[in-house]
């Protein structure tokens, strides 16, 4: 007999991660699998952490996070989205993926279900399903000028079992944003039927035609069912250090400190330190990375529009490429195949859910140099490639 539940046994592991476990630690693989730069982090940050660490912030800290930690996520929403949220709202969190479980362990149990929009993360639908939840997902329509939501569909998917309707905007892998028009009919459907929004907002800087990605946090009221995540692993070049956030509707506090207590007791103080520089002092630091990544996407762009075989789907945010290749129907074959025989790593679209099956992701928040080469391998290596 298992001593492990037989749905945690049968979950299914991510292909990013299959295919990104035959590349890590090979320094002849250009690895564009996960969604992370190639610049580490900026010392003003490191330092931050650094002198905290010397300085003993070495001992347990409050569950939400230090109340300057607070304080700061409080200040820089205001700085960007001109909103006052309070620090009674907001949750300092061990990583982006611990507020998404935080969020499952506080809105679903078996029995219900959870609507993604998707092409999506993978992670979001496996820790509803890991609280028990059916997943459901509703496919944007890939098209010349990007993708597109049918919010009726979305609709349509949602029964009295319903508990929570999940996006990400702007999307990983696809660069979809939701409208300011789309995201209010989504809010006035939640609000009339009790249903949670999950806002995935980790991208919200890595946007090319304006300042900022439009945030929920822009329409909606205090005790709306609204929940908003965001991480410092993206505009901050953050990844390893595993920190995020969450802004939760009013009356909530309590809720997520007993589940943050229960779960990881909360983060380390000196990372939070290093955190704080971040949006303290990191405008000038996000500014120059995301003109780098536009400057990536323009290059990826480029490349893959003159390549044979190979169409593009144009992308607003974040900074993913989804591409798909005439003749090739199984992605993880292919990507598991330029791992090994064109040394590129990608991520396959199966790993992202219905509408994205035939595609592929790479990131391109690289250098120049990194990306050129890339892109030469993955020209010669579509050329010759056959199912």
């Amino acid at each position: 007999m298992s001593l492990v539940r037989q749905d945690i046994e049968v979950l299914e592991d991510s292909p990013i991660v299959e295919v990104w476990r035959m590349g890590y630690g090979d320094p002849s693989v250009i690895g564009m699998f996960a969604g992370e730069p190639d610049v580490p982090t900026p010392d003003f940050i490191c330092e931050a952490a650094a002198d905290a660490l010397k300085a003993g912030k070495t001992f347990y800290t409050p569950n939400r996070g230090i109340a300057p930690m607070r304080d700061a996520i409080s200040a820089y929403l205001k700085s960007i989205y001109h909103v006052d949220i309070p620090e009674h709202r907001i949750a300092l969190t061990p990583s982006g993926m611990s507020a998404v479980m935080l969020i499952a362990q506080a809105t679903v149990k078996p029995g219900d279900n959870v609507v993604a929009i998707t092409p999506s993360w993978p992670n979001i639908m496996r820790a509803m399903q890991i609280c028990g939840a059916e997943a459901r997902e509703v496919a944007m329509t890939p098209g010349n000028a990007g993708w597109s939501l049918d919010m009726d569909k979305v609709f349509a998917s949602c029964d009295e079992n319903t508990k929570v309707i999940y996006l990400a905007s702007p999307g990983n892998p696809t660069g979809w944003m939701i409208t300011p028009e789309e995201a209010e009919r989504l809010l006035a459907f939640a609000r009339e039927k009790g249903i949670a929004i999950l806002s995935d907002e980790v991208y919200h800087r890595l946007v090319y035609d304006r300042p900022i990605a439009f945030s929920f946090l822009n329409i909606a009221k205090p005790n709306d069912p609204v929940f908003v995540v965001n991480s410092f692993s993206k505009a901050w070049a953050m990844t390893g250090w595993r920190l995020g956030w969450i802004v939760y509707p009013e009356g909530l506090k309590d809720s997520f400190e007993k589940l943050i207590q229960f779960n990881t007791s909360g983060a380390p103080e000196f990372l939070q330190h290093g955190a704080i520089a971040a949006l303290s002092k990191g405008e000038e630091f996000t500014k120059f990375f995301t003109a780098r990544c536009g400057e990536g996407r323009k290059l990826v762009n480029d490349r893959l529009a003159r390549m044979p075989r190979v169409h593009n789907i144009p992308n607003e945010g974040s900074f993913y490429a989804m591409f798909s290749v005439d003749g090739v129907d199984d992605t993880l074959t292919f990507c598991k195949r330029a791992v090994v025989e064109a040394k590129i790593g990608m991520a396959p679209g199966i790993s992202f859910g219905k509408g994205s099956e035939r595609y592929i992701r790479l990131c391109y928040a690289k250098s120049q140099e990194m990306l050129t080469e890339a892109m030469d391998r993955l020209e010669a290596f579509v050329a010759t490639y056959k199912e």
